[in-house]
């Protein structure tokens, strides 16, 4: 399913859900152990894990971008700055696991956004996959299949 996407007063915010059958800790392992994290996106890396800290992109050509930890509550709450945006992942047990909720408030729509939105949903649909034990058999594959989807979701909010 696509992200939900919705014009704001300071931008917009694209909402990503998914119910996953894992406990809050085993996702949120995922999102803030860098062994776990490189497993689903390579180029970040959790450098200081406090409200405050930081996380770092490589931009693979020996620079990093360093992007400011907003919000930190353990098992619940990650956000960080990314770029002019902020990006947010939050996580509610339940009976069967929990759901998994990404926000990424956008200041404003570009051409880039919907790679963006994109990359985000394969992401999510990786981490998925990786705590059901099971492959996805191409990333790329599955990231042309969404951005086509989200240049035509972004189109028609814009």
């Amino acid at each position: 399913m696509l992200a939900d996407i919705q014009k704001t007063d300071e931008g917009f915010t694209a909402r990503f859900e998914r119910q996953l059958k894992h406990s809050v800790e085993s996702v949120w392992a995922y999102l803030t152990e860098n062994e776990k994290l490189a497993t689903w996106f390579s180029e970040l890396s959790v450098d200081d894990l406090r409200e405050g800290g930081s996380i770092k992109f490589d931009m693979q050509d020996g620079t990093f971008e360093e992007m400011k930890i907003t919000a930190l509550q353990t098992y619940s709450v990650l956000e960080y700055t990314w770029g002019e945006d902020l990006v947010r992942f939050e996580l509610y047990p339940e009976a069967e696991g929990c759901l998994l909720v990404l926000k990424e408030y956008i200041t404003k729509l570009t051409s880039h956004t919907p790679r963006d939105l994109a990359g985000w949903h394969v992401c999510l649909d990786v981490i998925a996959a990786l705590l059901d034990e099971r492959e996805i058999p191409s990333r790329q594959e599955e990231w042309k299949k969404w951005y086509e989807q989200y240049v035509k979701a972004v189109e028609t909010i814009a």
